[in-house]
């Protein structure tokens, strides 16, 4: 069983590496933004950040996911931002079983790529305001951290050269 949270600001190609990913490992993709109760969404779309009384509920819906997934003894890739240790305690806290990937990136990067993409509820204006709450993840926390300028292929290929590092180690 392999259950895997990938995180990063928006922009940094969450849903892209991580569906590639779960398609690879043949597993369950969940896109945590799709999670956002109706009035999160609006808050973003209209260019308000959200503050953590906003986004625990919403913290709740990815963690139960994530427990589904275990109690069935099920694999599975999800998205969430994350930004913060206390929202990636509440997605992983005590689950040794789940990797934090982490997918890091430059905010001149990152804005291009925003300002490139279409249809998204989320507005270049916040891209600021997400790397101002960007908690990077620490040591003991024991990210998977891969730099987001090479091309999604080899982002994924990567994340699985770790997860398969991880697995050798435990054995």
């Amino acid at each position: 069983m392999t259950i895997v949270v990938v995180m990063g600001v928006s922009g940094s190609g969450k849903t892209t590496v991580a569906a590639r990913l779960a398609d690879t490992l043949h597993c369950a993709f969940r896109e945590g933004d799709d999670l956002h109760p109706p009035a999160n969404v609006e808050k973003m779309r209209a260019g308000t950040p959200l503050t953590d009384a906003d986004r625990l509920p919403w913290l709740a819906l990815i963690a139960a996911e994530i427990d589904g997934w275990r109690s069935r003894g099920e694999s599975g890739v999800v998205t969430c931002s994350a930004l913060k240790r206390i929202y990636r305690d509440k997605l992983i806290g005590d689950r040794k079983d789940v990797t934090l990937v982490y997918l890091r990136g430059s905010r001149d990067l990152i804005r291009r790529r925003m300002a490139a993409r279409h249809g998204h509820f989320m507005p270049l204006a916040l891209l600021d305001s997400q790397f101002a709450t960007l908690e990077e993840p620490a040591d003991e926390e024991h990210p998977v951290v891969v730099d987001i300028g090479a091309q999604p292929t080899e982002i994924v290929a990567e994340i699985l050269r770790a997860l398969e590092a991880r697995r050798r180690h435990k054995q």
